[in-house]
């Protein structure tokens, strides 16, 4: 079977741009820029500050280690979210990220009750192959990602076909993951030895 690997780097000048990904058994849009360049630098700077970071503890094959980036968690009231055995419990939404949930929400024409943040210190920090796939998320869950930051190489591999995708995720960027994607394929942030600078990640998501 043919191997397939495609690579997207786009250099945007339009906010309005969508870039749709022809891949099998998946749904995938692309928005380089859903915030310009000023409003991403303040946004960044604002969730490096004031969101509550922790590290937590994760077990891989018998051992425990301090994941390897640091997490929050935002959303509705009682919608607690569990993955790698590790349980979060959210905190109430504030006007920062009800402001980006706004903006991500009418631009793909979806609602969310949760966000998952993600924050990269370095090139060192990283996100295992997994799929958002947790029961709690339901059947074909819609997953809009935020990058806000040093640009970092998203890959995805399909469960059973010979099929591979990267996407470089830009500052200010939206990757909307929806219908049987994360069924079918996983997805990382894999380390980098490249010198860079630290990015915050918002992954969007409707806990049932």
């Amino acid at each position: 079977m043919l191997s397939f690997l495609y690579f997207w780097k786009m250099n945007s000048l339009f906010p309005s741009e969508k870039i749709i990904f022809d891949l099998p058994d998946a749904a995938l849009e692309y928005y380089p820029n859903l915030f310009d360049t000023a409003t991403s630098n303040m946004l960044f700077e604002k969730l490096l500050q004031e969101v509550p970071w922790q590290q937590d503890e994760i077990s891989v094959y018998g051992k425990t280690h301090p994941q390897p980036r640091l997490t929050a968690l935002y959303g509705n009231e009682g919608k607690s979210y569990a993955y790698s055995n590790i349980v979060m419990h959210p905190h109430a939404w504030n006007p920062l990220l009800m402001h980006i949930k706004n903006e991500v929400e009418e631009r793909c024409n979806e609602s969310f009750t949760t966000v998952l943040l993600n924050l990269y210190r370095d090139g060192k920090d990283s996100n295992g192959w997994h799929s958002d796939n947790e029961k709690e998320l339901g059947r074909n869950p819609v997953i809009a990602s935020v990058s806000f930051g040093a640009e970092r190489s998203f890959h995805l591999q399909h469960n059973t076909l010979d099929v591979k995708q990267k996407i470089i995720l830009e500052h200010g960027s939206l990757l909307l993951m929806k219908g049987s994607t994360q069924h079918f394929w996983k997805h990382q942030i894999p380390k980098t030895t490249r010198a860079i600078g630290p990015r915050i990640n918002l992954t969007f998501r409707s806990i049932k």
